[in-house]
């Protein structure tokens, strides 16, 4: 699995990330040996460990729940953030 099939993947469960100011980065993190999700809105950034079986579950077109959730969350919690400084336009 490489970067760019992870990130089409969770646009495909969120279509809304990646186009109404919810900018998507995915890597790798080599010291976890886990995929990172990174997440940013109006400044506001938030990062999430993904689960190395939910991701090959929903790769494979198993089962999507899990990822769907998890990055649910993430995107739940980015948007309820308070705004930063940067953000207010200060």
């Amino acid at each position: 699995m490489d970067k760019k099939e992870l990130c089409k993947k969770i646009q495909e469960i969120y279509p809304d990330i990646g186009q109404c100011g919810i900018n998507l980065d995915v890597d790798y993190d080599d010291e976890k040996k886990t995929w990172v999700v990174h997440l940013e809105r109006k400044g506001k950034k938030l990062d999430h460990y993904l689960d190395e079986e939910d991701i090959k579950a929903c790769m494979e077109g198993r089962q999507c729940v899990a990822l769907g959730i998890q990055i649910g969350e993430l995107k739940k919690d980015v948007e309820e953030m308070p705004p930063t400084r940067q953000s207010e336009g200060v």
